[in-house]
Parts: structure tokens; C-alpha cells; sequence
């Protein structure tokens, strides 16, 4: 392969993550509004209980739509595509989406008809409290129904992704926020009136936006012809494979998801207000997360699975090296600007409404511990498609369960001096050790990686950065 190709390749993957980047960054923002009239206008018990009961329809949400469906789909579709052409990929996706309505169909009747227990499970503290738990609970049973159309977005997601079409599937969660801002600016207050709980209304809010991703994705698949009718495709052999590839993917992707939820359910034994801190600090900084290190990891899979389709390990690891340079690049300044910037960072996102200094400072406090693994998370979210793109999807399970270990015992070691902080403290060094057992893993499976080109752009990025956190600080 020459250095011009892989030149290119680099190239595209750029243009791809800066496509995916845009439209992740416009959903991040109105995200961030979200969360700023969120918190504004609900009190701190009413958010609590909103933010548990999204825990596992949002957890879902994130394997379905940034992790599951399209690592496991579009290594498939793409092979399926290469060799046996595109009227057989065709047939292979409405047989997916056929088989995945029927299974996420179930997984919501689970949910609505078993919310009670299922809050029992993860909010365990709030039975404390009568009045919140049942507002939990009726919470969860109205946001079930979104995993439904989440899955079937995701799956329209990953057949764009394989068409290497990003631009509607970067756009269209942004449609949520819109959704969920309206819901608390226009519902909320007429709910109120007529006696109902103002939170249900971010409820339906979710319900809608779902609803809205789902229909944004219509108009790009029909131009890439793939409007295809839906068929229960259980017998589909390429159905088949792509479930065995999604199981473990779902282990080992799941762990963060896991984390979120273990989290939540600890602190719901902690004091009010106390998830939503915990929650708010997460948002601020998956936005460098989610803005960079899964549009990076989006964008490079499609061209790690064609390499690797066609034999060309050397090409994989140039892409490979150069989506882990460019994600760091971005990551290790962001980690350091929002560690420093943290108190101003959760005053101007929040500081407003209902939303106190004390609320601030908790959050800032949650916030700063959080920011400081957002290099380790987007490295951890750069290095997963290698495995993905090798239809490997259960060597990362092994780094995952050490993820799960690490967040599990320093969480029960911090939450009493620290509480909410502690939490936060637990998730970073879970990602740290997740990151290391990686790279391990990787070059065991993998040999040499060239990884010198990449430790040089690291300690200039680190250096460059700590003298920027320093004055900034200063």
C-alpha cells in the first residue's frame, strides 16, 4: 500500500469524524441547553427521579445507537456488500431490522410491565421515600417505549454508517434536545395545571424526539435504496452472526453503562440531589467526549473494516494510529481546560432558576474528577473498532470486566469521605485501567503497532496542554 493511499484513507477519516464531529457538536450544545433548563425548572427530587429512570432506556440508547448496532452491523453489511453484492446486503438488513423490532418489542414489555422491580433494582435508596419511588417508577414505565425506536434508529444508523452516509445520523439526535427543551418550556407548565407531575412531560418529551430520529433518517436511507421492507430474519445466516458479534459487544460496551447505573443506584443512598450532581457533571464532559472520540471512532470504522476485509493489516494500523493521534490531540487538552474551568463551566451551564451555589459547587466537584478521564475514555473509544473492524468483539469484554472490578471497589471505597465525588473519582480510574488492559490485549492480538509516532504526539500535546491549564489557572 502506498503512503499516498493510506494518506488519503487518513484524510477521509477526518473528513468523516469532522462530518460526524458537526453534528454531534450541534446535539452536545442543545444538549447542554437541555440539561441548563432542565435544572432550571425542575426541583432537584423531581430530577433525581427522572435522570434514574432514563438510566436504562439512555444506557440502551448508547449501546444501541454509539456502540452495539453499528460495530457488529457494519463490519457485516460491509463484507456481505463486498462479496455477495449489494441486493444480498440489502435482503440481510430488512431481515436485521425485522428480527430486532421483534426482540427490542419484548425488551419494552419487560420494562413497562416490570418497572416496579426494576426500580427496586437500581434506585434501591429511594424506597425512603414513597412519593419519589412511585414517581420513578411511572417515570420508567413512560420511557421504556423509547429503546424501541432507539433500536430501530441505531439500525438505520449503522446502514448509513456502512454507506459511508454520516451527515443524518450525526444530525438527528439533536431532534431529542429540541424535543425534551419544549417539553419542559411548554408541557411542563400545562401538565401542572392540570395535576399532573411537570416531570412527566421531559417523558413524553423523550417519547417524541425518538420518534422525530427515526423519521430524520428516512430521506438519506431511501436515497442509498435502502428502504427496505422489514422481515422477522431470524434464519438470515449473516442475522445469525451479526447477534453473535452483538452479544459480547453488548458485555463489554455495557461495562461503562454499567458503571452509570452502579453509580446511580449508590448515589441514591446519598444525600438529595446527589444523582443529579452526579449526572450533570457527567454531561459536561462527554461533550469533548461524545463531540470527538465517537465521531473519530465512527468515522474510522467503516475504513478499518474494508482494510481488514481485504487482507491489508498494514493499512489497518496506519488508521488505526492515525485515529488515536487525532483523538488524543483533541482529548488531553479538553481533559485539562474543563478540569481547570469546572466551577465556571457548571455556573454558566447551570448556575440559574431552581439551581443553587451550593448545587453548583457539588457539581463542579463531580466535574472535575470526571474531566480528568476523558483522555483515557476517548482512547478507550478509539481503540475498540480495531477489535470491532477483526470481528472481535469479545477480547475487549476481558479489558471491560477490569473496568467493572476497578469502578466497583474504589466506589466503595470513596463514596463515604468523598459521597457523590467519590462516584466520579471511581469512574476515572476504571476508564484508566480499562485503557491500559486495552493497549495489552491489542498488541498481544496484533504484534507491533507503531505506537512510537503516537507517544511523541502525546508528550508534546501533554506538555502544550499543562502550560495552557497553568495559565488559565493562574
Amino acid at each position: 500500500m502506498s503512503a499516498n493511499r493510506a494518506k488519503t484513507s487518513g484524510g477521509e477519516i477526518v473528513r468523516r469524524a469532522g462530518v460526524v464531529a458537526t453534528g454531534t457538536l450541534s446535539s452536545r450544545i442543545l444538549g447542554a441547553v437541555r440539561d441548563a433548563v432542565v435544572a432550571a425548572v425542575f426541583a432537584l427530587a423531581a430530577t433525581d427521579a427522572f435522570w434514574l429512570a432514563f438510566t436504562i432506556p439512555n444506557a440502551l440508547r448508547v449501546l444501541l445507537g454509539e456502540g452495539a448496532v453499528s460495530a457488529a452491523f457494519v463490519p457485516v453489511f460491509t463484507e456481505v456488500r463486498e462479496r455477495e453484492g449489494m441486493t444480498r446486503a440489502k435482503r440481510f438488513y430488512g431481515n436485521l431490522v425485522g428480527a430486532m423490532a421483534v426482540v427490542l418489542f419484548l425488551v419494552t414489555l419487560v420494562g413497562v410491565l416490570g418497572a416496579p422491580w426494576i426500580v427496586k433494582a437500581y434506585a434501591w435508596g429511594f424506597q425512603r421515600d414513597d412519593a419519589l419511588f412511585e414517581t420513578t417508577v411511572s417515570l420508567t414505565r413512560m420511557l421504556f417505549p423509547y429503546i424501541f425506536l432507539m433500536g430501530i434508529s441505531a439500525l438505520m444508523m449503522g446502514a448509513l454508517y456502512a454507506s459511508k452516509r454520516f451527515a443524518a445520523p450525526a444530525f438527528a439526535p439533536a431532534l431529542l434536545n429540541i424535543s425534551l427543551i419544549a417539553a419542559a418550556l411548554i408541557l411542563a407548565p400545562m401538565l401542572s395545571e392540570l395535576g399532573w407531575p411537570a416531570i412527566f412531560a421531559l417523558a413524553i418529551g423523550a417519547l417524541v424526539g425518538g420518534g422525530l430520529q427515526v423519521l430524520a433518517q428516512l430521506p438519506s436511507l431511501g436515497k442509498e435504496g435502502l428502504l427496505v421492507r422489514p422481515k422477522i430474519g431470524f434464519d438470515d445466516i449473516h442475522v445469525r452472526k451479526c447477534a453473535r458479534l452483538m452479544v459480547p459487544l453488548l458485555a463489554g460496551l455495557g461495562v461503562y453503562q454499567v458503571n452509570v447505573l452502579l453509580s446511580r443506584l449508590l448515589a441514591s443512598f446519598l444525600p438529595t440531589g446527589s444523582v443529579s450532581y452526579l449526572y450533570y457533571g457527567q454531561r459536561l464532559a462527554e461533550i469533548p467526549q461524545g463531540m470527538f472520540a465517537l465521531a473519530i471512532a465512527s468515522a474510522a470504522l467503516p475504513s478499518l473494516s474494508q482494510a481488514v476485509a481485504r487482507g491489508d493489516e498494514d493499512e489497518a494500523k496506519r488508521l488505526f494510529r492515525h485515529a488515536f493521534r487525532l483523538s488524543l490531540f483533541v482529548a488531553i487538552p479538553s481533559a485539562v481546560a474543563l478540569a481547570v474551568l469546572a466551577e465556571p463551566a457548571a455556573t454558566v451551564f447551570f448556575g440559574r432558576g431552581r439551581y443553587d451555589a451550593a448545587a453548583i459547587h457539588e457539581t463542579t466537584r463531580s466535574l472535575v474528577w470526571q474531566a480528568a478521564g476523558i483522555w483515557a475514555v476517548a482512547s478507550v473509544r478509539t481503540i475498540v473498532p480495531m477489535f470491532h473492524a477483526h470481528n472481535d468483539t469479545r477480547t475487549p469484554v476481558i479489558a471491560s470486566a477490569l473496568n467493572l472490578v476497578a469502578f466497583t471497589s474504589v466506589s466503595l471505597v470513596l463514596m463515604g469521605p468523598m459521597q457523590h465525588a467519590g462516584l466520579a473519582a471511581a469512574t476515572t480510574a476504571a476508564a484508566v485501567t480499562q485503557l491500559v488492559a486495552l493497549l495489552w490485549l491489542l498488541r498481544r492480538r496484533s504484534g507491533n503497532l507503531g505506537m512510537s509516532e503516537v507517544t511523541a504526539t502525546v508528550l508534546r500535546v501533554l506538555v502544550a496542554s499543562g502550560v495552557m491549564g497553568l495559565v488559565v489557572w493562574a
